[in-house]
């Protein structure tokens, strides 16, 4: 496991979500009240952009067809249905959000 860069927390506003590229896999990091998130940023119904999505408390409301996801565990809250997506560890160094990622999924990052 290793820690790569993903962008200032500049970039990020209050409430918000933006997308990062990550190998062949797309992340939304979102902006909550006291920290920052990071899951999977298609929707797990119908491939929507979840980093689009307006985000109430910790669920984010994916802008195609309204499913909500909890953006702590990834699970789909709104309909009741047992999936979800992944969530990543995230933290912030000196104004910058880093995200924890095996080896192969930092290949091809863009920092």
């Amino acid at each position: 496991m290793s820690w790569i860069r993903i962008t200032e927390t500049e970039n990020v506003p209050l409430r918000e979500g933006r997308s990062v590229q990550l190998g062949r896999r797309e992340i939304a990091i979102f902006h909550l009240p006291d920290r920052f998130v990071a899951i999977d940023n298609m929707c797990p119904h119908n491939g929507g952009p979840l980093c689009d999505g307006i985000v109430k408390g910790t669920t984010v409301v994916c802008p195609l067809h309204g499913w909500n996801i909890c953006l702590e565990s990834g699970r789909v809250t709104r309909p009741d249905v047992p999936i979800g997506v992944r969530t990543y560890p995230v933290r912030v160094v000196d104004g910058v959000i880093e995200m924890e990622v095996r080896q192969q999924q930092s290949e091809g990052a863009a920092a």
